[in-house]
């Protein structure tokens, strides 16, 4: 994995090996990656990118396992971004600026194509963090473009005063530790205004008391979906934009939601995070 830093904000480890995913992260000297706290489903394509802070899911399928049309063969788990290799076209760390650019190839469960053009960026005086992604159908036909952003925090770094906090979020407010069950999820429409939704999620006493900010695009991005299991080891919150809500896809059809992207054509998605 690749180091990424800047004079101010966290230590991300890019991983070139899936996706130019983010690894390990560090924040006040503690890594908040959930390792291996997160079950893998028995699928080795994507279990090493459940170790990391985010992981992508798409561009062909974001959620567990459905048959293909035709009933040839299956989409996998999270679909088929996992495992493929990222080609780093521009690195530059330290400073006020640090700078990252990848492109991945990916062969889609029909056998189709896509390019992910990634671009990774920390403001030096802020410590923001900035991602924005672009896929582009390189195959021959249309495919419904999904995606969806897993950040994992492993619960080893909360503590019973970690909130979720955002507007989309009724109450405004929920212990880290929500809901009823070891294994609980949830999906809403993220809302928001000028074009982005934002969260919360804090404070974190392993990363000094820090609160994380999220904030993402919802042209692309219309919801938040949120996972928290507290059963372990599988001990985890996970915050996750996403392109699609949390329904079948025969369902998301009917809706009119699997929009195609076809060959040729390209669709932005991005995202930002702080720690402040």
């Amino acid at each position: 994995m690749l180091e990424f830093y800047a004079a101010k904000g966290p230590r991300l480890f890019l991983d070139e090996t899936s996706v130019f995913d983010i690894g390990s992260i560090i924040v006040g000297g503690a890594d908040l990656s959930p390792k291996r706290a997160i079950p893998d489903d028995g699928d080795p394509r994507i279990d090493h990118s459940l170790e990391g802070f985010l992981f992508t899911c798409g561009p062909d399928h974001i959620r567990h396992p459905e048959p293909l049309p035709g009933g040839k063969g299956r989409y996998p788990l999270h679909g088929s971004f996992s495992a493929s290799p990222a080609e780093v076209t521009a690195f530059e760390v330290g400073g006020l600026s640090a700078f990252a650019s990848a492109t991945v190839m990916t062969r889609l469960a029909d056998g189709g194509l896509s390019k992910l053009d990634r671009r990774w960026h920390i403001d030096g005086v802020t410590g923001v963090v900035t991602l924005r992604d672009r896929v582009t159908n390189t195959g021959q036909s249309a495919f419904p473009a999904m995606m969806m952003y897993h950040m994992n925090i492993g619960g080893e770094s909360l503590g019973d005063e970690t909130r979720v906090r955002g507007a989309m979020i009724e109450a405004e407010s929920l212990p880290w530790q929500f809901g009823d069950k070891d294994n609980f999820v949830f999906c809403v429409p993220a809302g928001g205004k000028d074009g982005f939704a934002s969260l919360k999620l804090g404070p974190i006493p392993a990363a000094a008391g820090l609160t994380l900010n999220v904030d993402f695009e919802t042209s692309t991005l219309p919801y938040l979906q949120m996972w928290r299991n507290i059963e372990r080891p599988a001990y985890i919150i996970g915050i996750e934009p996403v392109s699609h809500d949390w329904t079948s896809r025969a369902e998301l059809s009917e809706r009119g939601a699997l929009i195609p992207l076809e060959p040729g054509q390209s669709r932005e998605y991005g995202l930002r995070f702080v720690f402040a």
